[in-house]
């Protein structure tokens, strides 16, 4: 092989250059010693630097039928690579051989020679635009008519590649002669789908389905072609090619739906055939369609006939088949008992009936789950006209006897879950039957019927307690109430996670009507605690914060704390303070602290103060060393003790005396996570309000950090964290007016703007901002009254906005400071302070009250009485209403 020479005709490879290249190919391709490998690529790289050398590669690609493919394809992905980026630097005259080479090469009989001519084409067009390479179109158009499969075959696939670089191209006016290339390729393509040979279907209409979104003019025109062809390929026998089809309607329904309605009876019956699918995977697909449907406001009538068999092919899916992994691990009938086996990784995640989070579960598991999303979609579109034909089948296979009919009896149980809320106006009369015939399924010998029980009957919790108030009602109220807290204790872990999730629905709908059975549920509720896993402490953690929600008070009683407190302590004592089931055990502590404050429940704060306070002097000394721990200990921490101190106020203070909190959550308010932040400064605003002298002398260093947290550039991507600082300041303010003085000038500078935009700022920040100014405007009014010309009208649009409490009387005491020392700027607003006074329901505060009336009374000193008259008149009438007994 030699340098560039000046030739007599075409060029054509030297046998002796051809031989040494193929024969280094052949060795590259052998297991020798990397010291080896590495003289070959060397000699390899020599060869490279000839002009020629890709037309060398080029031809053993296209040419050499007597070398092994997989030498082949090393040529191609050489040249490939050889020409990226420099195209266009080599002679035309080697351009115009390498291409010619490429076109031949699509018509080889093996498919990856094809392949890769294919993609180093698209690469050349990538490069030299199609002006380069103007016989190209005409070439592969010619390929398409040939009657050659493997040039057809080729020619896709070269279409295909080009498609995916270079996607404009096929679609533009100036591509070829006026004419827009994938217009001339589509109407040929069309044709392929009735080809004898099962790979030209396949190619043709993965190509078509390319253009789905941007429907070009030729895919429009043809539609019912291209239709027709999707519905004749449902059929193929190649599940990628129904998949295929599958996934053309799929993108057709939620980019063109109108391309679709005149033929919808069409794709309806396509859809239903491969909904039921032997292929799983092409099944879970096609259940993807419906709510597509219903997503592109198709009239839901003309699907009205086909819901008797939509919803029978649903109700099949919906079924464990015999395969399905969750059997084995469920253990189907309870031979096991599981309870004290530990949760392995994959337990911790929901499983049952139609999580969320299962998207790692087996594929079946995820047919079930779409198929289920697809029946709740249809009961709320349909209600309770798709009973008529579904509840037969529903109760044949709820009373269907034998163990082989279990799964059927449990696709039932699920599917009645799953129309509780879409069809209730059709079951309710029934209620009471479907009740009575799910409260013995919760016993039944099937672990998964069990469960899945569980939770259908607690989708009709809200009209359970509904019905509660009669006798029979009750009954059948405190029936499934007993039943849920027995399956708290069943044997099965799966079941027992059921059963208290189940519980934990009821108890939100029940509320105080569980008072009278509060020692029997707490019981049940602490017997297992000791026993369960995991996941499943979770969920029951979870139904006992719950519960404490519902009952509130109710449950501050030293019989129901002496039963609720002991075991979760003795719990919490079992964790090491690095093990993650504590955060379990303090968010379930922090929902309790809201509903106890009795001196039965106190004798504990010590001990949990201080295992918080070990827990975050730990994780701090843990983030020295690794920076990027786990922040969640240091949060949840915070969050109890912020608990802990809303709750018990002046209680705590001598606890916070005996610790080194300050100093510990300075450095938390100093943490370069936003969620410690965000639950430090919500700890320092409840600090500030109990026992505010604890604080000091680091209350400047505080200050310093809160209002910095304000300072933040877009600071809407940590909202929650300048919120509770805000919140901060304002206790602050209040708590230690001195010590916030040298900040004022710069916090207000920071609440105007969110005063300005409130629109575009979450509502609680707006109302802190609008508390916090206040609070400032009260304790330090000759600092802040002069910005207030900048803010008045703002801010009191804020202050009518905010609900009523002791914080906005704090608010409202600063405003009516503002509105003395600022007499002139408060005229100019006297319309926005007026409706900022009616937006209460009623001033509690008599001292505010008093000062409010005052406020009003100056104002209509300052004006006459006509102009007073004419302000009157202006006003909105429900504004003047609401001021006038402010008036008196």
């Amino acid at each position: 092989m030699r340098r560039t020479i000046t030739r007599l005709g075409p060029w054509q490879p030297h046998d002796e250059g051809l031989n040494q290249i193929i024969l280094l190919l052949l060795l590259d391709n052998l297991p020798f010693s990397t010291v080896i490998r590495i003289q070959i690529r060397m000699q390899l790289l020599h060869f490279s630097l000839f002009d020629d050398f890709n037309n060398y590669l080029a031809f053993i690609l296209s040419r050499a039928k007597d070398v092994p493919v997989e030498i082949r394809k090393v040529a191609g992905l050489l040249l490939k690579n050889g020409l990226m980026d420099v195209y266009n630097l080599i002679e035309p005259e080697h351009q115009q051989y390498i291409k010619l080479q490429l076109l031949y090469g699509l018509g080889e009989a093996d498919q990856h020679i094809r392949s890769t001519c294919g993609t180093t084409i698209s690469n050349v067009v990538q490069q030299g635009g199609i002006s380069g390479w103007p016989e190209l179109f005409h070439t592969l158009l010619h390929f398409l008519n040939s009657g050659d499969p493997n040039r057809n075959g080729g020619a896709m696939d070269a279409l295909s590649k080009i498609s995916e670089n270079t996607p404009e191209l096929l679609d533009s006016d100036d591509a070829w002669s006026g004419q827009r290339p994938i217009n001339i390729f589509l109407l040929e393509l069309f044709e392929f789908f009735h080809s004898p040979h099962a790979n030209l279907r396949k190619l043709s209409l993965r190509f078509v389905n390319k253009y789905i979104i941007s429907m070009p003019s030729g895919l429009y025109t043809s539609k019912n072609k291209y239709l027709d062809g999707l519905f004749l390929l449902a059929n193929e026998p190649d599940a990628a090619v129904r998949k295929l089809v599958c996934t053309a309607l799929l993108q057709l329904v939620e980019f063109h739906p109108s391309v679709l309605e005149p033929r919808l009876k069409d794709v309806i019956e396509c859809m239903l055939q491969l909904n039921k699918d032997n292929n799983d995977v092409l099944a879970l697909e096609a259940c993807g369609f419906w709510s597509k449907y219903w997503d592109a406001q198709i009239p839901p009538e003309n699907l009205r006939e086909y819901l008797p068999h939509l919803t029978l092919i649903l109700l099949s899916n919906m079924a464990y088949p015999n395969d399905d992994d969750l059997l084995a691990d469920a253990e189907v009938i309870d031979a096991k008992e599981d309870e004290s086996i530990p949760d392995r990784y994959q337990d911790l995640k929901p499983q049952l009936p139609c999580s969320d989070e299962d998207d790692d579960t087996c594929t079946i598991c995820n047919l079930r789950k779409c198929s289920a999303s697809a029946l709740d979609v249809l009961s709320n579109v349909f209600g309770a006209k798709i009973l008529l034909t579904f509840m037969p089948i529903i109760e044949a296979n709820l009373s269907a006897t034998g163990d082989e009919a279990w799964r059927d009896k449990e696709a039932a149980v699920l599917a009645l879950g799953v129309i509780a809320r879409g069809c209730i106006n059709g079951l309710y009369p029934r209620l009471s039957e479907i009740v009575a015939s799910l409260i013995p399924l919760l016993d039944h010998k099937f672990t998964l019927i069990r469960s899945t029980s569980c939770w259908t009957l607690s989708q009709f919790s809200k009209y359970i307690v509904q019905d509660s108030g009669n006798k029979k009602g009750y009954e059948q109220f405190d029936m499934v109430l007993t039943a849920f807290l027995q399956r708290i204790s069943d044997t099965n872990k799966l079941v027992q996670g059921a059963a208290c999730s189940a519980l934990a629905i009821l108890e939100e709908e029940a509320a105080e009507k569980l008072a009278p059975r509060l020692k029997e549920i707490l019981q049940h509720l602490m017997h297992p605690l000791g026993e369960y896993q995991k996941r499943n402490l979770r969920i029951i953690c979870d139904a006992i914060g719950t519960l404490v929600d519902a009952v509130g008070e109710e449950l501050d009683q030293p019989v129901y704390v002496e039963i609720l407190i002991p075991p979760l302590i003795q719990k919490w004592q079992n964790f090491s303070i690095f093990d993650k089931d504590l955060l379990t055990l303090l968010e379930c502590f922090t929902s309790i602290v809201q509903a106890l404050r009795s001196i039965e429940f106190s004798q504990f704060t010590e001990h949990l103060f201080s295992r918080c306070i070990t827990i975050i002097e730990a994780q701090q000394q843990l983030a020295k060393a690794h920076p990027f721990s786990d922040k969640d200990f240091i949060t949840c921490s915070l969050d109890f003790l912020s608990g802990l101190t809303g709750c018990f106020h002046n209680g705590i203070e001598s606890l916070v005396l005996q610790s080194n909190l300050r100093d510990m959550l300075l450095k938390c308010c100093r943490d370069g996570a936003p969620d410690v932040r965000q639950s430090a400064f919500g700890l320092l605003g409840d600090l500030a309000r109990v026992c505010p002298i604890h604080l000091h002398p680091r209350v400047p260093e505080f200050l310093y950090l809160v209002v910095k947290q304000l300072k933040i550039p877009k600071f809407e991507k940590t909202i929650s964290v300048a919120n509770n600082a805000c919140w901060a300041i304002g206790e602050l303010a209040v708590q230690v007016p001195q010590e916030i003085s040298p900040f004022v000038a710069t916090v207000i500078s920071c609440l105007i703007p969110i005063l300005h935009q409130s629109e575009g700022v979450v509502k609680s920040m707006v109302e802190n901002s609008a508390i916090t100014l206040g609070r400032l405007a009260f304790v330090c009014p000759d600092l802040v009254s002069p910005h207030m010309e900048k803010c008045m009208q703002s801010w009191c649009i804020s202050l009518s906005t905010t609900r009523d409490g002791i914080e906005k009387e704090d608010a409202f005491k600063g405003l009516c400071a503002m509105v003395k020392a600022n007499p002139s700027v408060a005229q100019s607003s006297l319309v926005y302070v007026c409706k900022a006074i009616a937006s209460w329901t009623k001033i509690w505060s008599t001292e505010l009250n008093t000062e409010v009336c005052k406020v009003m009374h100056d104002y209509q000193q300052m004006l006459t009485n006509e102009a007073w008259d004419k302000f009157m008149s202006d006003l909105d009438p429900l504004v003047k209403a609401n001021i006038a007994k402010y008036l008196v």
